[in-house]
């Protein structure tokens, strides 16, 4: 094997380790995250990079140290998590905003499966910040091929996501 490869290895091996981390972290708060956490003008949470690797004075006085905090929106990014629970995740990266899953068949249609990619594209709860890829394939004898998949349940899986993303930030905003 060789050497760029044993390193790419060990890179994805890193990334994934990384992820997953953040993913069993969401929702709890450390001291140095809770005082990295900012929240944009639109009562959106973000974390601050700069506060949270002790980078920076904390002074937001251009729009560059605005941008760079994390820019993913916090309720989409677990509300996506949420609604695809029942899924199997392949890889979750919080920083870049995608969710990809592993083939799930539900046990009353065996001969079908289906993969989900989910990209947060806003640090805003908008429904323009979310777009989910599913793709699907159906068992022809000892093989899956590819078969099509209904817009509309792109779109119903994306309409779950936002419901859940308004139903996590009404019951923060109660807190």
């Amino acid at each position: 094997m060789t050497t760029m490869r044993k390193s790419a290895l060990v890179l994805a091996a890193l990334g994934v380790c990384l992820s997953f981390s953040a993913c069993a972290s969401l929702g709890k708060k450390s001291p140095a995250t809770a005082s990295a956490n900012t929240t944009t003008p639109e009562g959106e949470d973000k974390i601050d990079f700069g506060k949270l690797f002790g980078g920076g004075n904390g002074k937001k006085s251009s729009n560059v140290q605005e941008t760079a905090g994390i820019g993913v929106n916090a309720y989409l990014w677990r509300a996506s998590l949420d609604t695809i629970s029942f899924m199997p995740l392949t890889s979750a990266d919080p920083w870049g905003g995608v969710i990809i899953t592993d083939w799930y068949a539900n046990p009353q249609s065996p001969d079908e499966r289906f993969k989900t990619t989910i990209f947060i594209l806003d640090a805003r709860l908008r429904a323009d910040a979310l777009n989910v890829n599913v793709q699907k394939e159906v068992r022809q004898g000892d093989r899956w091929v590819p078969a099509d998949v209904s817009q509309q349940t792109q779109l119903d899986i994306e309409n779950a996501i936002l419901t859940r993303a308004r139903e996590l930030r009404l019951s923060n905003v109660k807190n």
